[in-house]
Parts: structure tokens; sequence; C-alpha cells
């Protein structure tokens, strides 16, 4: 894939869409001040070029699920292989080939119980280019509401104020709307697919009628089932050293560096474990110097980490949904060098819709 080249309507565009995924492209026009076709322009190139891509996302804890983080450490060489076989499973997201390409990291998000983290390495059990498998549940993820994705406000304070959603009230939600039922699949699958699907299209995917979609929408987003997020390529936004941060904390200090954590920009995730360490992050800055001032800066100053592991992300193979595939052998095809622009490829399951 080659590298994205975005300008600043591109990247408050990208803020945009980060504060209010489904947020109409009128409401964005009126807040940045460009015409609406332009912002639609601009957001259908983005997602044909493959830099990011709106998802819908289930809060498995929500639903009385379990999510889980798997390392399978590869021999020299099988990692691509390997990241791409994890990334076919649909319960499987951020399916990353880190460490130099000695290891693969994979989120499983389970959903209807269908499969969970021992299911999946036990298709690894016997693998010869699997040497070691982790599994670590997901005890708690902090919410980080300040994480920037591109790594500065691209918005003034008054346009984040306009598209900022409020919070939902989870506590005075029923509790009977956290239960998904058979009928909501297709509804699941569609947004899955594109995060921001028309009611219109939602309709048709379900057989329902739009009313009753976009209630059922409302409903599940109000009682922190389902929430909407962008899938951004890190190498077309800039951010060319992302890596995983793997993290003993002292207990007494857990929730405190958690937290801490969870409200720097650079990271758009963290969460307390179980396993061999309690505590894992994703961040990313845009090259190694700046990820180094953030190790020997900011997370020096913090008390209770015991222990750090730095892994770097080499390839991200799959986003939330969003699938790229890597050349998992380059030496196969010696016919022709490899060019500067490949060895990552789309993967055809990637389906662009227009929304």
């Amino acid at each position: 894939m080659q590298t994205a080249h975005l300008d600043i309507l591109d990247r408050r565009i990208i803020q945009a869409l980060n504060l209010d995924p489904r947020a109409s492209f009128r409401r964005f026009a009126e807040t940045l001040g460009v015409s609406e076709q332009t912002i639609a322009r601009r957001y259908r190139s983005m997602v044909d070029n493959q830099v990011l891509r709106v998802v819908a996302e289930l809060n498995s804890q929500r639903i009385s699920e379990s999510d889980w983080a798997i390392r399978l450490r590869c021999l020299p060489g099988s990692a691509p292989k390997v990241a791409t076989k994890v990334a076919r499973d649909p319960e499987v997201s951020w399916v990353q080939v880190v460490s130099g390409g000695t290891e693969v990291f994979a989120a499983i998000r389970s959903q209807r119980r269908i499969k969970g983290a021992h299911l999946l390495l036990e298709q690894f059990s016997g693998s010869r280019q699997v040497v070691d498998a982790r599994a670590y549940c997901l005890l708690h993820e902090y919410s980080n509401d300040v994480f920037s994705p591109l790594g500065a406000d691209w918005l003034t304070p008054e346009e984040i104020n306009r598209l900022r959603q409020d919070p939902a009230a989870l506590s005075e939600v029923d509790r009977s709307l956290t239960v998904l039922h058979e009928a909501d699949w297709p509804l699941i699958r569609a947004l899955g697919e594109d995060g921001r699907a028309t009611y219109r299209q939602l309709a048709e995917a379900t057989h329902w009628h739009e009313s009753t979609v976009r209630r059922r929408v409302e409903d599940l987003v109000r009682a922190g089932v389902l929430s909407f997020h962008v899938d951004l390529e890190n190498d077309a936004i800039g951010m060319g050293a992302p890596a995983l941060l793997w993290m003993s904390v002292s207990v007494s200090k857990l929730a405190e560096v958690g937290e801490t954590l969870a409200s720097h920009q650079a990271i758009p995730f963290v969460a307390a474990t179980t396993g061999s360490t309690n505590l894992l992050a994703m961040v990313l800055c845009r090259n190694e110097a700046v990820l180094y001032g953030y190790l020997t800066k900011e997370l020096a100053d913090l008390e209770g980490i015991l222990h750090l592991e730095v892994a770097p992300i080499m390839h991200t193979v799959k986003h939330y949904s969003m699938i790229t595939q890597i050349n998992a052998n380059p030496q196969d095809d010696s016919s022709h060098a490899a060019g500067p622009d490949e060895g990552l490829a789309i993967s055809p399951g990637f389906d662009n819709k227009e929304t």
C-alpha cells in the first residue's frame, strides 16, 4: 500500500470522525466550514485508499462475554503466515506481527460463546510454526477520551465541543437492552462491515422497518453494548513506530497506572489482564525517537511499574475488521524484486460501501 498524502482537511475529517463516527456529512460540513459534497468525496477517497474504515464494536462485557489477547511466538519467517491465518477468524481483531517479526498478537472479541481463546490456541497446538502460545483475559479496559489518532488536534476546541458525543448514562439503561437476540445479528454484521451504513441500508440488510432499525441501534448504543470507532492505517497517518507495552504493575497501583495511561493522547488502548503481566497498552508514535521519549519521560514518571516489555508492531494484518495481508514469504516468488510499496496487499474481503 502506498503511503497516503493527507492534507489539513483530510486530518480534520479524520478527527471529526473519531469524535462522532456516524455523524452526517452535513453535520461535518457545518462544523468544518466546507461543503457536504467535499466532505463526502474526501471520506470516500480515504476509504477507497484503505486509510480508514468506520466499524461497529460490541462491548463483550456488557453481554456477559470475555475478551482475550493472545501472543504466538513463531519460528523465524513464519509469523506472517500465522498472522494471515489468525486474521481469517471473524471473532479475531487487531492481528499484528510484532517483535521484529517473531511474534503474532491478536485480540479475540467473543460474541456468542462459539469460540474462545482456548479454541483458537488449539488450532496452533500442533503447529510447527508456533513455538509458544499465551492467552491473557482482558479484565478491564480503561477508557481514553483524549486519544488523538493523529497525535495532535486539528480541530479547534469549539469544533471539538460541537462534535463530541455525550457519554451514555449506562446506569439508567434498562438491563434488558443489553441482551442480544438472534434477530440482532444481521444488524451487528452489517454495521461491522460498514459502521456508517445508512438506516435505509440497514433496513434492507435486516428486513426491518427503517424506524425499527434506528431505534434498535440507538438502544444498543445507549446501553453501552454497541459503539463505533475509526479503523486507521498507522502508516497512512504517519504513525511509524507503534508498539505494544506489556507491563507488570504493583496491584495497589494497577488502577492508577491504567487510568493515567488512558489519559495520554498517544494511547488508544489500555487494559488490565490476567497472565504473566497484568497491564497491556498500545502506543502510537511518529518514530522511534518519539517512542523513546515517551518511555523515558511520561512512562518513567509512573510509580508501580515493576517490569516493562516493549514489542514494536511491524505490520497490522487486521484492524478491528479492516483486513490487510502481508506477503507471507517474499522469497517464494523469485521472478522479481519487491518494490518499495510491495509486501502489503489489500484483501479481497475488504468491501467498500458508500454512506
